[in-house]
Order: structure tokens, then C-alpha cells, then sequence
């Protein structure tokens, strides 16, 4: 008797969650083999605002070691390379940057050039055809890229993507944030 009760219930059960809204949906062959292209939505103006306060805690780190000479592996003010001075400065939010630049480069979305805005990462070759070199986007003029970085000769400097030396070594921007 057990077994039949259970049978009854088992049989409502099933009914109930089989039970469709009684409509019927057709698809147009058209339509069924035609691919949607999903776009993702577009960021909300407190997203944007959030991005823009992280970007400008990047960089207020960063200007922190501005004039800070350079020392191959540095991490600290005494002393830091590049990556370095991208460690530091994304530690100031939270999030935390590989330690070498070529695997810096493959953190957040590559972007176009003309698209960077302040706080993106711009990724040089200095010697060879691999990534060695980064620099953080400090702000754009007129389409004109500013960037701080730790350099060789200089420490932590600011240049610009259309000095020759630069320009020339250029590989791809990446935006994190």
C-alpha cells in the first residue's frame, strides 16, 4: 500500500513539473539557424566612475615614485624597474600584477592605441622582438599617450608614445581596470 501512495505522488509530482504555459513556439528556419551576436552591456555611469577612481589611485601610487632611480628587480623607493612601479602602483587597489612585464601584458583586454585612457598599461620591446618593457597611461592630449614608467638611465619618468625611441618599440596597450 506504501508502494501506491508513493506511486500517486511520484505520478502529481511529475505532472506538475511537466506543465508548460500552454503555449506553442514555432521557429522560422530563418530564424532558428540565424546566430545572435551578443554584446556585453555597457558599462553604467557608477562602473565608469568606479574605473575612472581606481585608474586615478593607480596613478596617484605610481607619481609617488616619481624621480625614483632605477634598479633592476626593485620593488621599493630606494630602488624599482618597471613592473615594479606597476606592482606597486596596482597594489594601491587591491589587485595584484604578475611580477615580470611580458606576463603583465597578458592581464585585462588588449586595446587599441587610440583608445587608451589613463591608467592602461602600454608594453615595449626595448631589445629583441619580446616584451621587456611597461609603462602606465598617465594621460592622453590630442591622441598623444603620456605614460609613467621606470627607466634605465632616468628612474621613474614620464614620456610620451611619440618620442622615436619609443614609438618605435611599441608592441600593444592592455586595459586592466
Amino acid at each position: 500500500m506504501k508502494s501506491g501512495k508513493f506511486y500517486i505522488i511520484f505520478i502529481i509530482l511529475i505532472s506538475i513539473t511537466a506543465c508548460n504555459s500552454g503555449k506553442s513556439v514555432s521557429y522560422k528556419s530563418s530564424e532558428y539557424k540565424r546566430k545572435k551576436e551578443v554584446k556585453p552591456p555597457k558599462p553604467s555611469r557608477e562602473d565608469n566612475h568606479k574605473i575612472a577612481k581606481e585608474a586615478n589611485s593607480v596613478l596617484k601610487e605610481a607619481y609617488k615614485f616619481l624621480g625614483t632611480p632605477y634598479k633592476y628587480g626593485g620593488t621599493t623607493s630606494s630602488g624599482l624597474d618597471c613592473s615594479g612601479l606597476v606592482i606597486n602602483s596596482f597594489q594601491a587597489i587591491g589587485f595584484q600584477m604578475p611580477r615580470i612585464s611580458r606576463d603583465q601584458a597578458d592581464q585585462g583586454k588588449e586595446i587599441k592605441l587610440r583608445d587608451a585612457k589613463e591608467g592602461d598599461l602600454v608594453f615595449f620591446s626595448t631589445s629583441g622582438s619580446r616584451i621587456n618593457h611597461v609603462g602606465i597611461v598617465e594621460n592622453v592630449k590630442n591622441g598623444e599617450v603620456f605614460f609613467i614608467h621606470s627607466s634605465t638611465s632616468k628612474g621613474v619618468i614620464v614620456s610620451s608614445i611619440e618620442e622615436t625611441y619609443w614609438n618605435k618599440r611599441f608592441v600593444k596597450a592592455t586595459r586592466v581596470l
